[in-house]
């Protein structure tokens, strides 16, 4: 929308949070809260965003600018209100049109779809400002919304609420939409007359009354969407619901999840049919798993991509990998970054694969290291087997091709290539290529002294 323009007010402390970290930056599901807020805003494909930061500021802009190179930052300095954190951001509205939309960078379960509400409910109105509220049970914390004759009179904090105020269960969320025209000369008329002595930005609804500028309201359904978060048990209730909320989604389509209440899986987590979960899994980020999977107890995956009929063991780590079908992985393995799995393939317990490419229908089964290296298929690598890969200044490449034996207890000192159909003894350290169909051996004789066992008994009876 080319005359919307979205202001996410982001400068306090949030000092219940006890954090070196912005408030803001604190994760839930996976994801800091404030982006969650970004993300949610570029649904209404604003002309223009403008995030008001104040408390770490320079931490804050190093963290969002790189992934949001239109956001646009004001600094509000010292934090003096929400009143006065909006006023920040005239420098960048000034000259322009439309439709404000104001949002917490603490309120992160607000929906698209509420948004395009509050959007189209201002404009359908003619407001010059609608407010998004809540009816609670226990309201307590929040500003007050006070009607008269039906309609929004004014809204006031609850430290500066009356008794009578107190007992109203219609709360400001803290979302609005402002026609942009007349909100800065009205903002520099608010005065800080109040218990906290700061400019609130409740105060605008008030004077826009006395100008006899309409005020409208929007009522969400659901007030978890306008929940802030000021405290780590906050987080963590807030982690759960959007947690909770994504385990429901998967569920209802196909996918078995033994345990919810243990399963923690990420938002944009792609998870296919018949597909079962067991308890103690955290998948995270931008992972894609297919369909008649099995993920079994405590396996945490992340960035990954798992093809369909994987078989995923106990305790496994899977970060930035590719997983072909019908791969069996574990259990206590682990999978690095660009690792790629081939069809059929096995890896088994207390295996590790960092920058690996294991071809179709290769087995690791047994507590080995694979390094740098790229795998053919149908290749054998027998247990205790390592690439070593790195020298002490540079990595190096192991290259192991199709039909391959590797004995188990073998040393791959890279660079080095084992050739198609090639065996290699086990207990070699081998530091030279071995030709395609030959069999490297590199490890000392053996020599079996006869009598030995004897002879040393004896002396050590005459000692």
């Amino acid at each position: 929308m080319t005359d919307l323009h979205v202001v996410v007010l982001a400068a306090g402390q949030g000092t219940r949070m006890k954090s070196t970290l912005p408030k803001i930056l604190h994760p839930i599901a996976g994801r800091a809260m404030v982006e969650r807020v970004l993300r949610t805003s570029a649904a209404l494909d604003p002309a223009t965003t403008t995030l008001i930061v104040g408390h770490q500021a320079a931490v804050v802009r190093d963290r969002l600018a790189p992934s949001h190179p239109h956001l646009q930052f004001a600094i509000q300095e010292p934090q003096r209100g929400t009143a006065h954190a909006l006023q920040q951001a005239e420098p960048v509205l000034a000259g322009r049109t439309g439709t404000v939309v104001l949002l917490s960078g603490d309120v992160p379960l607000l929906s698209a779809d509420t948004l395009r509400r509050l959007v189209d409910a201002h404009r359908t109105a003619g407001a010059a400002a609608t407010v998004v509220t809540a009816v609670l049970d226990r309201p307590y914390g929040y500003g007050r919304v006070v009607r008269k004759n039906g309609h929004i009179a004014r809204i006031v904090e609850e430290r500066d609420a009356s008794p009578t105020e107190r007992k109203l269960h219609e709360i400001n969320s803290g979302i609005y939409a402002f026609d942009l025209e007349p909100l800065f000369d009205a903002l520099r008329s608010i005065a800080s007359h109040n218990a906290q002595g700061e400019y609130y930005l409740t105060d605008l609804v008030g004077i826009y009354r006395r100008r006899k500028l309409p005020v409208e309201t929007l009522v969400v359904d659901n007030p978890q969407e306008i929940r802030g978060i000021n405290s780590r048990s906050e987080l963590a209730e807030m982690s759960t619901l959007v947690m909770q909320k994504k385990n429901e989604e998967l569920m209802a389509a196909g996918v078995t999840i033994v345990d919810p209440a243990t399963t923690y899986i990420d938002p944009d987590v792609e998870i296919g049919a018949d597909t079962v979960i067991h308890p103690g899994v955290v998948i995270e980020g931008q992972t894609r798993i297919g369909g008649a999977c099995e993920i079994q107890a405590y396996v945490r995956i992340r960035d990954s991509e798992i093809a369909d009929r994987v078989t995923i063991n106990n305790f496994c780590l899977i970060v930035g990998a590719r997983v072909a079908d019908g791969v069996s992985i574990g259990p206590f393995a682990h999978l690095r970054p660009d690792t790629a799995v081939g069809e059929g393939a096995k890896i088994g317990n207390f295996v590790e694969l960092k920058k690996t490419t294991l071809g179709p229908g290769s087995k690791v089964n047994h507590l080995s290291y694979l390094g740098d290296a790229t795998v053919g298929a149908k290749v054998n690598v027998g247990a205790g087997t390592i690439t070593c890969n790195y020298d002490g200044t540079k990595k190096s490449a192991t290259v192991i091709e199709d039909g391959a034996f590797i004995g188990s207890d073998t040393q791959l000192i890279a660079p080095v290539r084992v050739g198609k159909g090639a065996y290699v003894a086990a207990g070699s350290s081998i530091t030279e290529d071995v030709p395609a169909g030959s069999l490297g051996i590199a490890r000392g004789r053996q020599s079996n002294v006869e009598g030995w066992v004897e002879r040393k008994k004896g002396t050590t009876a005459k000692t």
